[in-house]
């Protein structure tokens, strides 16, 4: 009885601290796909390139039944412990804060620019995107709702987890109530591939892409010496780099005397004060070390949450 009494409390102790384990911050939008169908589309200018992205404001303002979904989704994803950022608070956010310029121009004419996207990806912070397509279809006197689900790293945009079907035929036209019908046998599986995802990043770091470039009125760019022993700046950045991320995993993917490019850049979830960490928040910490230790001014640019670009030799 003693055994078993202790075997009892231990698996409710496991179970306890898997309900407390932290979980990613997810933010549920339209799917581009959805957005294309229903003609919820802004066009920009990318860098001279003509863009289309989905137009999640006139999205929301035009159709009730979206927001009624995403509503549901969001119930769903808070009751099994999921902390959620709404898409239209967000959106709001982004209204509030100052205009930003919509590309800033380098020393040899590139430009780094940021989508809308990328914009409300910053604003939002959020670990994970789901992108939700649904469609209603008829089936004589009833109605039936096919579901796309698909989580996306908003650091990468890379697929990490999937779930499809369909509902049960109804004579109901009420779509949150459709849709958390087709949805419900699917949700756990679809969270468990969440999970095991953000168990990766806490284990093994967020993955996200850094760019070195020097401006023209730098002498001797990335091979400028920076000690007696011949060391070359970019060997320093290197080095700062294998320090600072998680077991040191990066890729140096090209390098030469007037840029770098570390690709699969590994970085923690949190700082020490348990505050997420983006690109551009350490990034600015080579940009902090640079300065400090051998006082050599950089300037940030940035391209959604994981892509950072730090261009040496002035601000």
């Amino acid at each position: 009885m003693k055994k078993f009494i202790l075997s009892l409390g231990l698996a409710i102790l496991c179970l306890t601290a898997m309900g407390q384990a932290k979980k990613p911050t997810l933010m549920v939008v339209p799917s581009d796909n959805w957005c294309k169908q229903n003609n919820y589309v802004q066009v920009y200018d990318n860098q001279g390139k003509t863009t289309t992205v989905p137009d999640y404001k006139v999205a929301l303002q035009s159709d009730p039944d979206l927001q009624m979904a995403i509503s549901k989704i969001e119930e769903m994803m808070v009751e099994r412990g999921f902390p959620l950022k709404n898409l239209e608070a967000a959106l709001k956010s982004l209204e509030g804060q100052s205009a930003e310029d919509a590309m800033l121009t380098g020393k040899d004419g590139s430009e780094v620019s940021e989508s809308p996207i990328d914009k409300l990806k910053k604003t939002a912070k959020a670990d994970i995107i789901i992108q939700l397509t649904y469609t209603v279809k008829s089936v004589g006197p009833k109605k039936q709702i096919d579901f796309i689900l698909r989580g996306l790293d908003a650091y990468t945009d890379k697929a990490i987890a999937n779930a499809s079907g369909s509902g049960p035929q109804s004579f109901g036209t009420n779509i949150a109530i459709m849709l958390q019908e087709a949805v419900l046998s699917y949700l756990d599986q679809f969270n468990s591939q969440l999970m095991a995802h953000f168990e990766d990043l806490a284990a093994n770091g967020r993955e996200i892409i850094l760019r070195i470039k020097v401006w023209d009125s730098f002498d001797d760019g990335l091979e400028r010496e920076m000690g007696d022993d011949g060391t070359e700046l970019s060997e320093v950045i290197e080095q700062w780099v294998s320090e600072h991320t998680v077991a040191g995993r990066f890729n140096t993917t090209d390098a030469t005397e007037n840029m770098m490019l570390f690709e699969q850049v590994r970085i923690p979830l949190y700082n020490e004060k348990g505050r997420a960490i983006d690109a551009r928040a350490w990034a600015n910490e080579l940009k902090k070390y640079l300065k400090n230790t051998y006082q050599i001014e950089s300037k940030i640019m940035m391209q959604g949450l994981g892509q950072a670009q730090l261009v040496i030799g002035g601000k």
